[in-house]
């Protein structure tokens, strides 16, 4: 898939950590970043563009990571998902897991793990 067709979409109610990680994406040539700041606004943003990673924060207000992660696995949506959380306790890992997410990045993450992450999908 060309970088002109990937699509990637941040999922964090810090708006600093969203314009950090859009800039890591867009400095690795994906073209397409979209941010949502819940969960809610996360489905919304699927539904709509269809992106094929999202990079989805654990602890938001409205609806949090594991609950948009089980939403989107309930609605049988293929997305790869890669949960950020600066509260990596092994609870919400092993959540994150059982729900099927791709991989785990914690926070503060190098930009070298984003990358990472990134070429393996693509």
């Amino acid at each position: 898939m060309s970088s002109e067709q990937f699509k990637v979409l941040i999922c964090d109610d810090s708006m600093l950590v969203r314009k950090q990680l859009k800039e890591i994406i867009t400095d690795a040539g994906i073209k397409t970043v979209l941010e949502a700041s819940n969960g809610q606004e996360a489905l919304l943003q699927i539904n709509e563009h269809q992106p094929q990673v999202m990079f989805l924060d654990i602890v938001m207000p409205i609806m949090n990571g594991i609950d948009t992660l089980k939403e989107i696995r309930k609605n049988n949506i293929k997305i790869k998902v890669i949960m950020i959380s600066s509260s990596g306790t092994q609870t919400h890992l092993k959540a994150a897991l059982e729900e099927g997410a791709y991989d785990f990045v914690q926070k503060p993450w190098k930009e070298t793990q984003i990358i990472t992450i990134l070429d393996r999908i693509r």
